[in-house]
């Protein structure tokens, strides 16, 4: 029986003000997700005065988030595909709202850790339900693209607000404030979503298959963690041995996936000939976001001398750039430009972004905002262009798990960023450093700093000036790179996205108005 409070518009209709309404209300736990990641910046120092946590358990304060988020991204998008993506959206505003409460007023390092773990497990259940729910919600291709860049632009912005909201509130509160915050806007979800917003799920969606859920971690956080320690640890043994396994787990997913009666995530969905260069380029957007944002941090503290707190205010100018450029490309593309040249265009325009960056100096303040910010734009132009392209491949009812992937592949593609372009950096850092330095200045311009406040004079001065000079050509070089690469992908996605157009022109003559899906592509079924 459909609920009247929660209609969905028919296929093609356009949205009004409720749906609109409605998208506001879920950009607001969205920008709590995405704040959460980097909102314990300023936290740490007064959790470990007042947990006292060891070393090892204050990395996992910090971690455990994107670990869990990371690992159930697949599994919570196919649950939502089975059980409703509203339902799953509630669940986890209350899971994350409880964990909330428990993470702001723990008493030991292991009760924040556990609430931290719960608090990404929320965050899994968030994150692909907000974007099936749009896709069930906008189903005119032009206001889809739009509110796909509102979600892009807010998951953007909110890393880089959570580092300035913690310093804010750990300044005038405890640091427990930082995690109660998020009540607010998760109170006004779960009172005004049941009204605002539709329930939908796969009509036909199968049984849920439960091994698919082990080997889909197995598969994605070795590789996360392998990949997320080399950059500051160095191509070690055990991490080169997690990311391989985790890669052999990936095989094992990928081959029940395509032999299981009812998978996790359908092989269907890569039926849609946009969905696989979707998710690939993506992937590489996430790439070069992720890896110049390994460098503009530590450039901005460590190279400049700014407090954490100046930089993270510093670091909100290059988002101004960023609230303007999903909106101007989907403008582009509904007044008739190519997908394929504003996608393309995106990449360029993030390569200018690591151009400037390539001529960054040890003062270039300025310079490294402003490539920061094309940089950052041009990402943004891209992957709302892949989420919007993806989401208009594949069936409504297969929503849940097709956003899964798109944001999984996110992970992996910034995880991947930060390894490969943190070390070329680190590299070309390394070399920099004069070999008599002691061993400490050779790892981090961190551990460089540190080593020349403890020198006396002209020497501490001089080794402090060649570190900060070594960092700015590794990241010169990192910039080198990603501009390469990034050109690149404006040409792989010139060349797949074009070929996409033709072949959807043409499987739209030949299969009729079901489309490459057959009768999956109705919409799902409302409850």
């Amino acid at each position: 029986m459909t609920n009247p409070t929660s209609t969905t518009p028919a296929s093609g209709a356009l949205a009004g003000r409720r749906e609109w309404t409605a998208l506001g209300v879920l950009m607001l736990p969205l920008l709590l997700v995405s704040m959460d990641v980097s909102v314990l910046y300023f936290a740490i120092p007064s959790i470990s005065a007042d947990l006292e946590p060891s070393g090892t358990q204050q990395l996992w304060i910090f971690d455990i988030y994107a670990f869990v988020l990371a690992g159930l991204l697949m599994t919570m998008g196919s649950l939502g595909d089975r059980i409703g993506r509203r339902k799953l959206l509630l669940f986890g505003a209350a899971a994350f709202g409880t964990a909330s409460v428990l993470a702001a007023y723990a008493n030991s390092a292991e009760m924040l850790i556990a609430a931290r773990a719960v608090l990404g497990l929320g965050g899994a259940t968030l994150m692909p339900s907000t974007m099936a729910i749009i896709r069930t919600m906008f189903t005119d291709p032009g206001q889809r693209a739009k509110a796909i860049g509102l979600w892009s632009g807010v998951m953007t912005g909110g890393i880089a607000l959570g580092s300035v909201m913690s310093g804010v509130l750990v300044e005038y509160f405890w640091w427990g404030s930082v995690f109660l915050v998020n009540l607010p806007a998760m109170a006004l979800l779960l009172i005004l979503g049941p009204f605002l917003l539709p329930e939908s799920k796969n009509p036909e969606p199968g049984r849920f298959d439960l091994l698919s859920v082990p080997l889909s971690m197995a598969a994605v956080l070795p590789v996360i963690y392998g990949v997320k320690e080399i950059p500051s640890e160095g191509w070690k043994t055990e991490y080169v041995v997690s990311v391989l396994v985790g890669l052999v787990f990936a095989a094992l997913f990928v081959h029940r996936q395509r032999t299981a009666k009812s998978p996790m995530i359908s092989p269907a969905l890569f039926r849609g000939r946009g969905f696989a260069p979707a998710v690939v380029l993506n992937l590489i957007a996430s790439f070069g976001m992720l890896g110049s944002a390994y460098f503009t941090t530590q450039y901005l503290q460590s190279v400049l001398g700014k407090s954490s707190m100046e930089a993270a205010l510093w670091a909100l100018l290059p988002t101004v750039l960023v609230g303007v450029a999903a909106p101007v490309s989907a403008q582009l593309v509904q007044k008739g430009v190519h997908r394929a040249h504003v996608v393309s265009g995106g990449f360029v325009i993030a390569a200018c972004g690591y151009g400037l960056l390539a001529f960054a100096g040890t003062g270039s303040l300025w310079l490294v905002l402003a490539g920061a910010g094309v940089l950052a734009s041009g990402m943004v132009i891209v992957m709302s262009q892949m989420m919007d392209l993806a989401l208009g491949t594949v069936p409504v009812g297969n929503a849940g798990s097709a956003s899964s992937l798109l944001e999984t592949g996110a992970e992996f593609g910034g995880a991947l960023g930060m390894a490969v372009l943190g070390s070329v950096g680190t590299a070309v850092y390394r070399h920099g450093v004069p070999a008599g330095a002691p061993a400490a200045a050779h790892e981090t311009l961190g551990g460089a700093l540190a080593v020349a406040g403890e020198l006396p004079g002209d020497a501490g001065r001089a080794l402090a000036a060649t570190a900060r000079e070594a960092f700015t050509q590794g990241m010169q070089a990192a910039a080198v790179a990603g501009t390469v690469l990034l050109l690149g992908a404006a040409v792989l996605a010139t060349a797949t996205l074009r070929k996409v157009a033709v072949r959807e022109a043409d499987e739209a003559r030949e299969a009729g108005p079901d489309g490459p899906f057959g009768a999956a592509t109705s919409e799902g079924a409302t409850a």
